[in-house]
Formats: structure tokens, sequence, C-alpha cells
């Protein structure tokens, strides 16, 4: 194919597996009528807990639980891929913040968050537990995709070596915090993702109380396609063969770099506390 028609939809997730479940189905089904090919929604969707975040830890789920379940059963006999960050149960108390890709009622793809949201006085280590396994990449009707979970988008190296692996685009679930500074951080950062690497990003904010939503899409020369606000919205936009070897050929960016970027990650550092 020589394009994708990609979407971020946004919503608030409540404390309540089943309604943010039911909520999810619906956006899927309407994705699927607009003919979306590649449906992108938030990071750690089955529960939301504003205040008492360790309550993450006794509701989340394994990937063979219900609300991965009725994820699968909402995406049998579609042809969208989704992509929806959830807290999965782990080996310990601490679950992982994992992305999982579904098609046509199957998982077809996983991501166990990289970097652990410890800034701006949060914690997120103190719930759950990091992963140390670079993502792989997924297909989506020939498109090479790479996945990304919010605070990842700070560190560039990982981006890097999902573009040098051969993405075309990047998917992006957060849960962005609201704060000072921090929508405009969102905006540059990931611009700045998919300029830098001329591809595309598709960023999938939760809205509401806590997180900012603004879904954002970019193209590879840094050109926002199309963004929300902070109420909950879908956008789409079309990802382009053309346009993704355009940019390559006028910003050769890949091929122009000096620097290698090792696929081993660092060992979990200890979080100062002063």
């Amino acid at each position: 194919m020589s394009t994708l028609k990609v979407a971020a939809a946004q919503f608030v997730a409540s404390i309540d597996w089943q309604e943010n479940l039911d909520t999810a189905t619906q956006l899927i089904k309407q994705a699927d009528v607009d003919g979306v090919d590649l449906l992108v929604l938030p990071e750690g969707v089955l529960a939301r807990f504003i205040e008492e975040r360790e309550r993450i830890r006794e509701h989340a789920q394994p990937l063979d639980g219900p609300f991965v379940t009725g994820l699968r059963k909402a995406t049998e006999g579609l042809a969208v891929t989704v992509v929806v960050g959830i807290h999965e149960k782990s080996d310990n108390d601490k679950p992982f913040n994992t992305l999982v890709v579904l098609k046509g009622g199957t998982i077809t793809g996983l991501y166990r968050k990289l970097h652990l949201y410890d800034a701006f006085s949060a914690l997120e280590s103190d719930n759950v537990t990091p992963a140390d396994v670079v993502p792989g990449l997924i297909d989506v009707n020939g498109f090479k995709v790479g996945l990304m979970t919010c605070y990842d988008v700070r560190f560039p190296e990982l981006s890097r070596l999902l573009a040098l692996d051969g993405a075309d685009v990047l998917v992006l679930p957060a849960a962005w915090v609201k704060g000072p500074l921090k929508e405009h951080h969102w905006q540059t950062l990931v611009t700045a993702r998919a300029l830098e690497n001329t591809l595309y990003v598709v960023a999938s904010g939760e809205c509401g109380q806590r997180n900012i939503g603004q879904s954002l899409i970019v193209d590879p020369l840094g050109v926002p396609l199309a963004q929300a606000a902070e109420e909950p919205a879908t956008i789409t936009a079309v990802v382009s063969r053309q346009r993704l070897t355009d940019a390559r050929r006028r910003l050769p960016v890949l091929t122009n770099r000096r620097f290698s970027v090792s696929p081993t990650p660092r060992p979990v550092e200890a979080v100062p506390t002063s």
C-alpha cells in the first residue's frame, strides 16, 4: 500500500475497567467504519487512579484477562490494527506498563515500557516494573511501525533505534501529566522525534483531570497533520509512502548520521531522593 489511514483517539479513563473497555470498543468500531488502518489509544487505560496510583498493582490484569480478551473480541473480523496501553500483571507485585497490539481478534505485538516516569516529583517505578527489551517493529499493511510509550519520547535514542530498524511510523500512547511547560514539552518532543528521524509519529494522549490529551499526528518533516485539544476526540491523517521517500531524500539524516546507538539498555539506576 502507498498510504495508510491512521487515527489517535483520546478519552477519559475511569477506575472501572469495564467502562474503559466499552469506550475502547466503541472507538474500535468507529475506526473500522471510518476505514482506519491503524488506531492508537492512550497509555494505561485499563484503569486510571488519580490519587491512589498504587492501586494499579491490584487492578492489573494478565494478557488473557477480561480486558484484553474483550479487546480481542472487539477486533474480530475487522481490518484495523489497534494499539492500546494497559497495566499487565508481572511475576512480582509491580505490573508492566504494556502496549498491546491487536488485529482480527489476535494479539500481534507487545511492548513493555522501558523508561518509567520518575520525574517531576512522580515515581512510576514505585508501582511498575521496568522492561529491558527494545520493542520490535510491527507490520501494518506494509508499513513498519515502532512502539513507544509516553516518557519514552524524552529519550531520542529509542526512536532512533526504531528508525534504523526500518520504522516508517512511531506510535506513542501516553498519559501526559499536566504541569508547567508540559504541553510545550509534549508538542516539541513529539515533533522532534518525527523530524529527526524523518518518519510519522501518531501520539495518543489520555485526557481528563490529570492528563493533557492533545493527541498529535506529525509527518516526517515535522508538520503537524492533526491535533486534538483537551476533550475526548479522535483525529485522523493519511501516512504517505511518497511523503516518506521525499522527506528522506531531501533530509537524509539517517544516512548522514555519524554515531551508532546501542540496542543494549543500561541498568536501571536509583532515583535520587534529594
